[in-house]
């Protein structure tokens, strides 16, 4: 059995790394090169994630990239910007998006999933879903996000212990995160 992490879990992981710890940890990612990096995409509502988000991705071999003060980004939202964005997804090596039910009302997210999708294919594309509760998950579903890989807890068969996966939940097989993006 595999479940989505929690919105609270993922608050969770941050809290227990400490402010300071939590801050720096987003720093590093925002100041990351996205080069071989794995480009963590997220809506702007749920930002409070992020370092939860990281220090999963992170503590299972991942050098994790977020564009959110990226120098070489304008502040303001125009053609510099999209190609800008076009390049840090292509420069990266694997691409997860954070996914809430914030993602489909998001700007960006179907955007940016869309380019992942056409620069590294299915294979090096995957959902990170945050629920509020573990039986309201039928966002996960929504067109674009239902088609891809997810990132779960859970075991894989004839394993013993829980641990963070690579769910394909079409086909019902699942891989360690921690091989996925070492792939």
């Amino acid at each position: 059995m595999v479940e989505f992490v929690t919105r609270s879990e993922l608050l969770g992981f941050a809290r227990n790394m400490g402010l300071t710890e939590s801050a720096s940890l987003q720093k590093r990612a925002q100041e990351r090169s996205p080069q071989g990096s794995t480009f963590l995409s997220h809506s702007s509502k749920d930002k409070e994630l992020v370092a939860g988000a990281i220090s999963v991705l992170e503590d299972e071999g991942a050098s994790v990239y977020i564009d959110k003060k990226d120098t070489d980004l304008p502040p303001y939202t125009n053609r510099e910007t999209a190609a800008t964005l076009k390049k840090r997804i292509n420069q990266s090596r694997k691409f997860v998006l954070l996914a809430s039910s914030n993602s489909q009302q998001s700007k960006w997210v179907p955007w940016e999933l869309g380019l992942a999708d056409g620069y590294k294919g299915m294979d090096r594309t995957a959902i990170f879903p945050a629920v509020d509760s573990q039986g309201q998950s039928g966002w996960v579903n929504w067109e674009y996000i239902g088609l891809y890989d997810r990132i779960v807890w859970g075991q894989i068969k004839g394993d013993s212990e829980n641990r963070w996966l690579v769910h394909n939940h079409i086909k019902n097989t699942a891989i360690r995160l921690s091989e996925w993006l070492r792939q």
